[in-house]
């Protein structure tokens, strides 16, 4: 377990964003949080095949969630109808569980889930493949992973946020792809979304410097073909690729440490 040197809570003004350091007390909420969204994942998991229903899905991760004494975040934030996101093949983000929506074979699905504990949040998500799929879409997915992992060995105390995406972009540039510049990670405690905001992509904007007790997202969102995505005018949530090529996505969520940062969405 690693210690965090924090005596009390500190708030960090970096252009016009205001950076909440989490206490040692906050940490071990952030903790529990992120181990549960990881177990909702993992349980999940086996459910995931050919001839089930995104419903399906979402209710498998609503009862462990509401089975654990959490809250499943996304219910009702801003509107949005149910209890986690599942993004099938060309849907970016944001993908409403529906009945209709029926898995199958060659398909991938993102899941992700965000549960409340003791009022901090989780948030997680892994992308799945539905039975086999062509090689050409499991490379996608190995990859996007992999790209994921790139940013999270990129977080160190006192260097700069922009890391992350340069690292993301150095990584995925050579297989063509493109990464979504529209969306990005975030930081997160007791608020869902908190700053700082970040960017899969290298950019001067995230040149904040990182400090022990920083807590947020990397959840890059990779795409098969253009970077460009459409946000549904029938529900204003489902976003998908602009082409209809299929686009993947792993995130979890990350704690600055005092020697590098601790994934916390992660089961060790």
């Amino acid at each position: 377990m690693v210690k965090i040197s924090i005596k009390i809570k500190q708030v960090i003004k970096v252009k016009k964003t205001m950076i909440n350091i989490k206490t040692a007390v906050e940490i071990e909420k952030m903790k529990k949080a992120g181990n549960l969204a990881c177990r909702v994942l993992d349980h999940a998991e086996p459910f995931v095949k050919a001839g089930v229903s995104t419903q399906e899905l979402n209710d498998v991760c609503a009862k462990f969630t509401s089975e654990n004494g959490a809250i499943s975040a996304p219910l009702n934030y801003h509107g949005f109808p149910k209890s986690i996101c599942t993004s099938i093949n060309s849907v970016v983000c944001h993908g409403i569980p529906s009945e209709k929506d029926i898995l199958k074979e060659g398909d991938i699905v993102n899941i992700d889930v965000t549960v409340i504990v003791d009022g901090y949040h989780g948030d997680t998500s892994r992308t799945y493949m539905v039975g086999k799929v062509n090689k050409e879409i499991e490379l996608l997915v190995s990859r996007t992973k992999v790209a994921l992992e790139k940013g999270i060995a990129a977080v160190r105390p006192d260097d700069l946020l922009s890391n992350v995406g340069k690292a993301i972009e150095k990584y995925i540039e050579k297989f063509g792809y493109s990464i979504v510049y529209q969306y990005g990670g975030h930081g997160i405690g007791k608020k869902f979304h908190e700053d700082p905001y970040v960017y899969h992509f290298f950019t001067k904007q995230n040149n904040i410097r990182l400090k022990p007790g920083m807590c947020f997202t990397i959840e890059p969102m990779i795409n098969m073909g253009s970077p460009d995505v459409l946000t549904s005018t029938k529900d204003d949530w489902t976003v998908t690729t602009k082409d209809n090529k299929l686009s993947a996505q792993f995130e979890h969520t990350v704690l600055v440490t005092e020697s590098g940062c601790e994934v916390l969405t992660m089961i060790v």
